[in-house]
């Protein structure tokens, strides 16, 4: 199994003859939309960093995608021009099934939390995701994380956009994935609590995955104060650098 992380939560999935792409946001530099927050961190317009230049030939392979949920972070207007001009199969949640249909994409399956479906090679399930501590998860709605089992017995965590819950321990220790993602950019807006993990709840996420963890949503748009470094550091001295990945835009991760 091969994992290339391109940016921001975007990443391909390679196994067998499948080449799965999550989350598409294709745009360019600044193409995306506004910033996310203005006062909090820098007004930058989104994303803040370019495709890497191996983004597209391996995108243009795509055989299949997944829609964990609707922000333009996560599937902008070229991600979905793209998928609608090459009429790639998608699945989603059955929460943002109708809205997807809608704006003419091919939704191949949506599915339902904790109902494992069949998934070319293998099987997937939907994970509840909670985007933000208190009240401000109620405004980021529906989010779906994903566990894949593949027919080689591989299996990977998608968890989405979410903070440390239940239902992500319960993953993490029960189902015992191979590859675990942890959206680590500690996302916030300019009010209101954080939208994604704290610094504290990354590192026990990383702790009580059993197989290696994957870091994304860094450095790729302006309400993600966490960097690359940071996190580096802080998963170092917990003594976890063995385990935890953080790739640069671009890199592949082989499992």
């Amino acid at each position: 199994m091969k994992i290339t992380h391109i940016r921001n939560a975007t990443m391909v999935i390679e196994y067998d003859h499948h080449v799965i792409l999550v989350d598409p946001m294709l745009s360019d530099k600044g193409e995306t939309g506004p910033p996310f927050t203005l006062f909090r961190f820098k007004p930058r317009r989104n994303p803040v960093v370019g495709l890497p230049e191996n983004a597209m030939a391996l995108i243009n392979k795509t055989t299949l995608c997944l829609i964990t949920h609707l922000h333009p972070d996560h599937l902008d207007k070229k991600g979905e021009t793209f998928l609608k001009e090459k009429n790639i199969p998608v699945i989603c949640s059955v929460n943002d099934e109708k809205v997807l249909r809608k704006r003419g994409l091919n939704v191949f399956q949506a599915i339902n939390y904790w109902s494992p479906v069949d998934f070319p090679g293998g099987s997937i399930e939907g994970i509840p995701a909670l985007h933000g501590y208190g009240y401000v998860a109620k405004l980021m709605r529906n989010v779906m994380g994903f566990y894949l089992k593949t027919t080689s017995g591989k299996s990977i965590y998608l968890s989405s956009d979410t903070i440390y819950t239940e239902d992500v321990h319960k993953v993490l220790t029960e189902y015992q994935p191979d590859i675990s993602v942890v959206a680590a950019g500690s996302a916030q807006m300019d009010l209101l609590q954080p939208l994604l993990m704290t610094m504290e709840d990354i590192l026990k996420f990383i702790e009580n995955a059993p197989g290696k963890v994957i870091a994304n949503h860094l450095e790729a748009v302006n309400h993600c104060p966490t960097t690359r470094e940071e996190l580096a550091k802080e998963v170092a001295d917990r003594g976890h650098d063995d385990r935890a990945h953080i790739p640069i835009d671009g890199e592949v991760v082989a499992i």
